[in-house]
């Protein structure tokens, strides 16, 4: 049984990307590389069907926004590697990195997406914490006596 469930998880989709656009997306600490080609809507996360990767159904509806917005939201296949943060800036990475392989591919879907600031990158990131305080801001709690 053990070894039936490791011959499954080891077994990766073969997808021919060659006529494809590659872009990288980035949010929080997740860097997200993309590829966009024509195709009937599939979108594949490290192997995984994005459906199968994100249990969010936030996460899941924020990846399909970018095609929503250009009002084609089946006729593109896309194949991501993603790594580092979670599952959020994942999902954020991939929208910024989707979105900007769309303008590669047409640059008049720049418009819609500029409007949503989809193809911009979002450069909020954790505050470091300080020296002397709990968190980044937080005090330790006040003691008078």
């Amino acid at each position: 049984m053990e070894s039936v469930q490791q011959n499954q998880k080891k077994i990766k989709i073969k997808l021919d990307f060659k006529d494809s656009k590659y872009a990288t997306g980035r949010r929080k600490t997740s860097i997200a590389k993309v590829w966009l080609k024509k195709g009937s809507g599939k979108i594949y996360v490290n192997g995984k069907l994005y459906s199968d990767y994100f249990s969010s159904d936030n996460h899941k509806m924020q990846i399909t926004k970018p095609f929503e917005l250009i009002k084609q939201p089946t006729d593109f296949d896309v194949r991501c590697n993603v790594k580092g943060g979670g599952p959020t800036g994942q999902a954020g990475a991939m929208v910024h990195g989707i979105s900007k392989a769309l303008v590669l591919f047409d640059e008049n879907f720049k418009t819609s997406l500029r409007i949503e600031k989809l193809t911009t990158r979002d450069s909020r990131a954790v505050e470091r914490k300080k020296p002397g305080r709990k968190k980044a801001r937080r005090s330790f709690q006040f003691s008078k006596r």
